[in-house]
C-alpha cells in the first residue's frame, strides 16, 4: 500500500486530500497540530475535522507534529517514508502575518524548508506538492488596466481576461509579511527541483474553499461570508466597493489536480491553481448567491480602507495546468460550491 504524507491534514485543502486518497487505497499520514486555532482562537479550531477523518477513515493515521520543529519532522519522514509528500500546513492569513511575524515566517518559509530537506534526505524521489498562494505576486496584479461594472471589477484589456498567468513577477511589489513568507517557501520548493532534480510543484491558490473550511473573518473570504450569513452576523467589507472579484475553487478540484501532479511528476513547476472566470465572483455578487439560497439577507458594513496589498481582481488562468495535465479540469461549479458550504455551516457540530 502507497503512503502518503498530508500537512496541515486537518484544514480545508488537507483534509480533502486525505479523503480523497485514503478513498484511492492509499496509506494516508496526516500531520497537523491544530495551529489554527492558536492564530485564529476557537472560532479556526480544527480539531472536529481531524476526529471525523480518524473516525471516518481506517486508513488515516494522525501526527501531533509542528513543522516548525527540524527534528521532528526529519525523524517522522526518515520513520514513515511516504510515497508522496502534500504541504498544506501554513500560517495562512494575510492580515494576521504583521502581528505574528516570526510565527508566520517560521511555519510557512521555516517549516517548507524543514520538509523539503528532510524529503531530500530520505525520500528523494516522492512527488512534493506544496500549497503556496497567488499573494506571492503582491499587489502587481492590481497595476493591469481593470474596468468597473455595477457588481465588479475586472480586466479592462481582451488579453488579460483569461486572468493571471505564472509569468506575473513576484518581486517588487508589496506582499504582506504573509505573502513575502510564502514566497521564500515557494522559490525554496523550486529550487529544491531545479537543483535537487526532485520533483516539485507550487500551486498558487487563489480562493480555495469547500465545506470543511473553518473560515474566519482574517482567512477563508466565501466560508466565512456564508457563516455570517447563516448566522445573521455582521461581515465587514474592506475596500474596493465590495467589488473585488476573486476566482473560487472547491478543495475537491484541488486533490484532483495534486492526484495528477504524483500520477506524473514534473520538476520545480508553478502552477496558478484557482476555479478560473467561470466560478469568479466579487463580495457583492457572493452576497446575492448566499441570500438567494438562505432566503434572508447579509448583514454588512463597509470600511473605506482596504487590506494592505489586497488584489482588487484575480483571476487564474488555468491554460498552464490544463496543458501540462489535460484530464484535469473544474468539476465544482460556483452554485454547487455556495450550496455545499450552506449546507456545512447548518450542518457543522458547534466549538
Amino acid at each position: 500500500m502507497k503512503k502518503l504524507l498530508v500537512t496541515g491534514s486537518s484544514g480545508l485543502i488537507g483534509s480533502e486530500v486525505v479523503t480523497h486518497f485514503a478513498g484511492r487505497g492509499w496509506k494516508v499520514h496526516g500531520v497537523d497540530n491544530n495551529g489554527r486555532a492558536a492564530f485564529f482562537g476557537p472560532q479556526g479550531d480544527t480539531r472536529w475535522n481531524q476526529r471525523r477523518l480518524e473516525k471516518a477513515l481506517a486508513s488515516f493515521t494522525h501526527h501531533e507534529v509542528d513543522i516548525r520543529h527540524r527534528d521532528a519532522v526529519d525523524c517522522l519522514i526518515a520513520e514513515l517514508r511516504p510515497d508522496a509528500i502534500v504541504h498544506a500546513a501554513a500560517q495562512p492569513s494575510h492580515d494576521l502575518a504583521a502581528q505574528v511575524p516570526f510565527d508566520d515566517f517560521d511555519t510557512n518559509a521555516v517549516g517548507t524548508m524543514n520538509l523539503l530537506e528532510a524529503a531530500r534526505r530520505h525520500v528523494r524521489e516522492a512527488p512534493f506538492a506544496h500549497m503556496s498562494t497567488n499573494k506571492v505576486y503582491g499587489d502587481a496584479p492590481n497595476e493591469l488596466p481593470l474596468v468597473e461594472s455595477a457588481t465588479r471589477w475586472d480586466y479592462a484589456r481582451p488579453e488579460d481576461r483569461g486572468g493571471i498567468t505564472e509569468s506575473m513577477r513576484i518581486d517588487q511589489s508589496k506582499h504582506s509579511l504573509f505573502g513575502a513568507s510564502k514566497v521564500a517557501g515557494d522559490v525554496m520548493v523550486q529550487e529544491y527541483g531545479r537543483y535537487f532534480g526532485m520533483k516539485t510543484c507550487c500551486l498558487r491558490g487563489g480562493c480555495l474553499t469547500g465545506p470543511m473550511h473553518s473560515g474566519v473573518e482574517l482567512h477563508g473570504f466565501l466560508s466565512y461570508l456564508v457563516k455570517c450569513n447563516v448566522e445573521k452576523k455582521l461581515y465587514r467589507v474592506f475596500g474596493y466597493k465590495g467589488k473585488q472579484v476573486r476566482d473560487n475553487i472547491h478543495a475537491l478540484d484541488v486533490a484532483l489536480f495534486i492526484e495528477a501532479f504524483i500520477q506524473a511528476p514534473r520538476s520545480g513547476e508553478v502552477y496558478n491553481l484557482g476555479g478560473g472566470r467561470e466560478n469568479s465572483c466579487s463580495i457583492l455578487e457572493a452576497f446575492a448567491r448566499i441570500e438567494a439560497i438562505s432566503g434572508h439577507k447579509s448583514e454588512f458594513e463597509y470600511v473605506d480602507k482596504n487590506r494592505e496589498g489586497d488584489h482588487i481582481c484575480y483571476i487564474s488562468n488555468l491554460s498552464r495546468m490544463k496543458a501540462h495535465y489535460p484530464s484535469w479540469g473544474i468539476t465544482k461549479s460556483l452554485d454547487v460550491i455556495f450550496e455545499e458550504i450552506h449546507r456545512a455551516w447548518l450542518e457543522r457540530p458547534k466549538a
